[in-house]
């Protein structure tokens, strides 16, 4: 039930307009999309030393999310618009749903920079109102937009970086690597304009679900770092989300992958050289 989803947990990958780049960057000089957007990268890589397009120039091909419950349960996983993955349309279903839902915490890993910019520019390109995250009348702590509002949006580097003071150097692969998760395995964010050219949007799409279920469980240990939840029952959590992943495994390649690179977080409070009552208090 929609009543049910408290959290979407989501991830995002896009792909460069060529069209786009090839009007505002080279303008007269008749560069069709795929030129543009080599050209384009081939710049970046020599002023910055990656290709990385600015979002301005992107599309959502990939949006995946968790619908995660009050009590921190996965209910379900799910890519919009499949398998059809048509920009204008996963834009419209991710606003769309979050208003569904009753306009649940989004939960991202550094989408307030990237993730949630692309969707809000998606919107303005695409004609979708969205009115209820465009909240401009209220108190600017009560706005959704706002950087601070994290019942709108809980984006967790900025909650492990205290809101970009220091430097997250490893990003969401380091943070699901210390808790035993497979992090980047084959593909990585930097590929997906090769993949799209090549026509393996699969790929992509089984690529941004492992990311979530990446984001789900550091999703759940910042809930233990604030005090949401006990560490033991965070433990309970990842096990029933490895046996939902188990029972839904032939349903998409992605859940298999994920099940092949499965670890278990290292618990040191269970370690034999801790007595009974270190390891009770957290959760051994």
């Amino acid at each position: 039930m929609a009543t049910d989803v408290h959290y979407l947990v989501f991830d995002i990958e896009s792909v460069a307009d060529g069209e786009l780049v090839s009007k505002i960057r080279y303008p007269g000089q008749n560069l069709d999309p795929a030129e543009a957007i080599a050209h384009y990268r081939a710049a970046l890589i020599e002023k910055h030393g990656s290709d990385f397009i600015p979002y301005t120039f992107q599309q959502p091909i990939s949006v995946a999310i968790a619908k995660v419950s009050g009590d921190l349960r996965l209910i379900d996983l799910v890519v919009l618009d499949e398998p059809e993955f048509r920009p204008y349309v996963i834009t419209d279903h991710f606003w769309r749903g979050w208003s569904a839902y009753g306009r649940p915490t989004l939960v991202s890993f550094n989408g307030r920079t990237f993730d949630v910019p692309l969707m809000e520019l998606a919107a303005f390109r695409y004609g979708i109102s969205i009115p209820d995250w465009f909240n401009l009348q209220g108190r600017s702590y009560e706005q959704r937009r706002n950087r601070y509002n994290l019942d709108s949006h809980l984006d967790l580097h900025d909650v492990l970086t205290n809101f970009g003071a220091t430097r997250f150097t490893g990003g969401l692969n380091l943070a699901a690597t210390l808790l035993g998760k497979p992090g980047k395995m084959d593909i990585q964010g930097h590929m997906v304009q090769d993949l799209y050219d090549q026509g393996r949007v699969a790929e992509i799409n089984d690529y941004c679900r492992c990311d979530v279920l990446d984001t789900y469980f550091v999703f759940l240990r910042t809930c233990v770092l604030l005090g949401r939840v006990t560490l033991q029952r965070e433990q309970e959590l990842i096990a029933g989300t490895k046996q939902w992943l188990t029972e839904h495994r032939e349903q998409s390649k992605a859940y298999a992958i994920y099940l092949e690179h499965w670890g278990d977080w290292p618990n040191p409070w269970t370690e034999p050289d801790h007595t009974d009552s270190d390891s009770s208090s957290h959760g051994g």
